[in-house]
C-alpha cells in the first residue's frame, strides 16, 4: 500500500508522515531526500565539505552532465534515512547550501527520472508512506491513498525557522520559500499542483496531531 502526501515545503508533510508511518505500521520515505543526496553528491564532487558547503557550485546548464553524474550517484533508503553508499547523510540534507540548489537540481527532467526509478525500486514490495512535491501526480499516481497539504508562507517560513537548521532571519527564509514554490510550480516536468483526487487539507492553523487523526480517519487497512 502507497500513502502518497505532496505539498509545498514547509507543510508538514514530513513530520506528519512520519507520525502516520508509526501509527499505520508502514515505512515512511521522504523522497525529497533523494534530490537533495543528489545535490549533496554534486556539491561535495567541486570541493565542499562533508555538509555541502565551501566548495564549487555546479553548473545546471549543463543537464546532460548533471544527469549523467545522478544516474551513477549510490542512493538507499533505510529506516527513514537517505544513505551515499554506506554513508547516512540525513544529517546533511537541510542544510543552507543544499537547500540553496536542490530545486533548481530537481527541476532537471532527466534527473526527476531517475530519482524516481530510483524512489520505486526501493519502495517495491512494502507498504510506504510518502511525502514530495509530485508523488501523487508522477511518481504514484494509482497510490491508494493521496493527499495535498498546504499553508499559508508566513506559517510555513515560521516552521522552518524554528527547527532551528538555518543561519537565515526569518524574512529570508519566508522569501527563500517564495522563490522555492516558483520553481517548484513552473517545472518542465513532476511540478507542484494538487491531483484531482488528493484531499487537500490546509495546514496553516491546525495542529500537527489533528492534521494526523485526520488523515488516518480517512484511511483503511
Amino acid at each position: 500500500m502507497v500513502v502518497a502526501i505532496d505539498g509545498p515545503a514547509g507543510s508538514g508533510k514530513s513530520t506528519i508522515a512520519k507520525m502516520l508511518s508509526d501509527k499505520l505500521g508502514l515505512m515512511f520515505m521522504n523522497t525529497g531526500s533523494f534530490y537533495r543526496g543528489v545535490t549533496l553528491a554534486l556539491l561535495r564532487r567541486g570541493g565542499s565539505g562533508p555538509d555541502g558547503a565551501g566548495g564549487k557550485v555546479p553548473d545546471l546548464t549543463d543537464e546532460d552532465s548533471i544527469v549523467a553524474f545522478t544516474a551513477g550517484v549510490p542512493l538507499d533508503y533505510r529506516q527513514g534515512h537517505l544513505y551515499l553508499g554506506e554513508e547516512d547523510v540525513d544529517c546533511h540534507l537541510r542544510n543552507d547550501a543544499v537547500e540553496a540548489l536542490v530545486a533548481k537540481v530537481s527541476a532537471i527532467v532527466g534527473v526527476r527520472h531517475i530519482v524516481n526509478e530510483k524512489i520505486r525500486a526501493v519502495s517495491k514490495s512494502m507498504g510506504i508512506v510518502c511525502e514530495g512535491r509530485d508523488m501523487t501526480t508522477v511518481v504514484f499516481p494509482d497510490a491508494e491513498y493521496k493527499f495535498y497539504l498546504d499553508a499559508s508562507p508566513a506559517a510555513r517560513a515560521k516552521r522552518r525557522f524554528d527547527q532551528g537548521t538555518s543561519s537565515l532571519s526569518l524574512k529570508e527564509i519566508e522569501a527563500s520559500i517564495a522563490a522555492r514554490d516558483e520553481v517548484d510550480r513552473n517545472k518542465k516536468e513532476g511540478s507542484l499542483k494538487i491531483a484531482p483526487d488528493a484531499v487537500y487539507l490546509d495546514t496553516s492553523d491546525l495542529t500537527i496531531d489533528s492534521v494526523c487523526d485526520m488523515i488516518v480517519s480517512k484511511i483503511h487497512l
